[in-house]
């Protein structure tokens, strides 16, 4: 079974609008023996990505897989660019949707000094490095914190190593918990000369200590999603759908989701967002292999098109393609109609 496929195989669902161009703008690959979960390779995300939607191009995202083990700490993270290249100019040789972007990772609290790792970034990516994710979620309850401490976007250095980013023509993706969206606006506000691409629509949390408490996330979620859609520097990545705000567990009950159970239990939050923000700073993003436990990529993007459905043919176009394309610098769709 391929990485983190839920455990029935559902019919698979027929695409709905194949035609329409996309950019996937959020998905990962690791190797057997570089991640702890099961493996997806470049043959995995070429079989999602061929699975009938007209995927025309993809950006990676950071995972920590396959970074060099010896040399300096700092620029060990470089091995993943170089790794990710490599499967972009394999994939590029067979045809199929291009790995068009890479989102790598760099320690963004050496401020100023950040510069090295980014211009090695730029040599190992050969043409296709973007920007930087480095994850600031961290929350006060026990949760899958990826962060060391809380407050780091507020820290004077890793605001710097953010500056240097927009410096140097690069973007910041930013993973951080809904209770941290003040912390994100106040980031965003104190660097107005950087694209900072929010993901996984400000990650409002279902589970653990937020267990049974959905009106209370909603309601503190949509307030602050609201501020920072008042940030034109920041973009919004809908997607990360794994968990919807009712605590359903569709990883855990043995049958993936439909593509209408994720537009239901996830529906009124994108739209709140593509409300907010506008069709041109929203993204659709697979988030796969890591959404791949709760359903198949053919009903993932399915699901944004039933929720995008009302919206006009130019407004799809950029919540599908070219919102991405313009945050990461990709080619955008031609639109021949005018």
């Amino acid at each position: 079974m391929s990485a983190g496929a839920a455990g029935n195989v559902r019919t698979p669902e027929a695409v709905l609008e194949p035609d329409l161009p996309i950019c996937d703008a959020h998905h990962h690959l690791w190797p057997g023996s570089g991640h702890t979960g099961a493996p997806y390779e470049l043959a995995d995300l070429r079989g999602d990505t061929g699975s009938g939607h007209n995927v025309l191009r993809t950006v990676f995202v950071e995972c920590h897989s396959e970074y060099l083990r010896d040399g300096p700490e700092h620029l060990r993270p470089v091995g993943e660019t170089a790794f990710v290249a490599d499967a972009a100019e394999a994939s590029a040789r067979s045809g199929g949707a291009e790995i068009a972007g890479i989102v790598a990772h760099a320690d963004l609290c050496l401020g100023d000094a950040v510069e090295e790792v980014l211009v090695a970034h730029e040599g190992a990516g050969r043409g296709r490095f973007r920007g930087i994710r480095y994850t600031t979620a961290h929350d006060e309850h026990p949760m899958n914190n990826t962060a060391a401490r809380s407050g780091i976007m507020g820290e004077d250095g890793f605001r710097r190593g953010v500056r240097k980013l927009g410096q140097l023509g690069h973007s910041y993706d930013v993973f951080c918990f809904h209770p941290q969206l003040s912390e994100l606006v106040e980031l965003a506000r104190a660097c107005p000369e950087v694209t900072i691409v929010a993901n996984h629509l400000g990650v409002p949390i279902a589970g653990g200590p937020y267990r049974g408490r959905a009106d209370e996330v909603r309601a503190f979620w949509q307030q602050h999603l609201a501020e920072l859609a008042r940030c034109e520097n920041v973009v919004l990545k809908v997607g990360g759908l794994t968990r919807p705000l009712t605590g359903d567990r569709w990883d855990r009950r043995g049958e993936p989701a439909s593509s209408e159970e994720i537009a239901t239990a996830w529906g009124d939050e994108m739209r709140y967002a593509i409300d907010h923000f506008g069709p041109a700073r929203c993204m659709f993003e697979s988030n796969f292999p890591v959404d791949k436990s709760c359903f198949g990529y053919v009903e993932c993007w399915n699901a944004f098109k039933r929720v995008a459905a009302e919206h006009t043919a130019a407004e799809k176009r950029d919540l599908f393609h070219d919102t991405a394309a313009r945050a990461y610098r990709l080619p955008q769709v031609v639109d021949r109609g005018h």
